[in-house]
């Protein structure tokens, strides 16, 4: 008797801890809601805007992203409740610019992108507030509360480059998740849709581990992916 009430009171310590731990997670993702406006970051440049290419569009032009027409996303591999499924995480709060001239593309400049994590929407409601939380990107925090990108060198794109001609280039940078920066390249294609309107997509993948991104233990949950895509499908206008 005493064996069995000793088994029952590891169950129930088991049971309360880990309870105790969803809770944690839970109440600490927070409500989703962005803490401010996003802004778009400057480019630390000046460039002449003088002359015309046969596209109509000035030498050098800042293109500033449209976050409703822009959306940043990852995707990563999980099993859940024994079937294989692809995680997709969205959102559409991003925000940068490039200054651009499509004689001379390689001289594009680019600001930092920002990402707001804490505004990140996959199809379950309580996978996104595990998302917020201290265990996983500490989003609800405002610390934590951006994903940033600092791009320091671009290879492969050459010009010049007309309206409707898709381009395709390399943009490596400091990739910032949740205090931590490592160096990531992006594949990027873009289109030159109009002299006032740029749309394309950048992609990398990176680890999880290398940003200290733990996932919690759920019920149904396992064999997450190491490996994570990170994606941005973008429309960015002449300012």
């Amino acid at each position: 008797m005493k064996v069995i009430r000793s088994i029952l009171l590891v169950v129930v310590v088991v049971v309360v801890a880990v309870a105790g731990g969803l809770a944690y997670v839970y109440f600490s993702g927070g409500s989703g809601e962005p803490s401010t406006d996003l802004t778009t970051p400057e480019i630390n440049t000046t460039a002449s805007t003088e002359g015309e290419t046969e596209t109509t569009v000035e030498a050098v032009a800042a293109f500033v992203i449209v976050p409703e027409e822009s959306l940043a996303s990852f995707h990563l591999g999980e099993v859940l409740f024994g079937e294989s499924k692809t995680v997709v995480g969205t959102t559409s709060e991003v925000a940068g610019q490039v200054l651009f001239d499509p004689v001379d593309p390689a001289s594009a400049e680019f600001s930092e992108i920002l990402i707001n994590a804490r505004t990140l929407e996959t199809d379950r409601a309580n996978r996104d507030r595990a998302m917020r939380s201290a265990v996983v990107l500490d989003s609800g925090s405002d610390e934590h509360e951006f994903i940033s990108f600092m791009p320091t060198a671009i290879e492969g794109l050459d010009g010049p480059i007309a309206v409707g001609e898709e381009i395709t280039f390399d943009i490596a940078g400091d990739l910032t998740i949740k205090g931590t920066t490592q160096p990531v390249t992006f594949s990027v294609t873009v289109v030159l849709e109009a002299a006032d309107r740029l749309a394309g997509r950048a992609e990398a993948e990176v680890l999880r581990a290398d940003f200290g991104i733990d996932i919690p233990r759920a019920s149904g949950v396992a064999d997450v992916t190491e490996e994570v895509i990170i994606s941005l499908a973008f429309v960015a206008v002449r300012a």
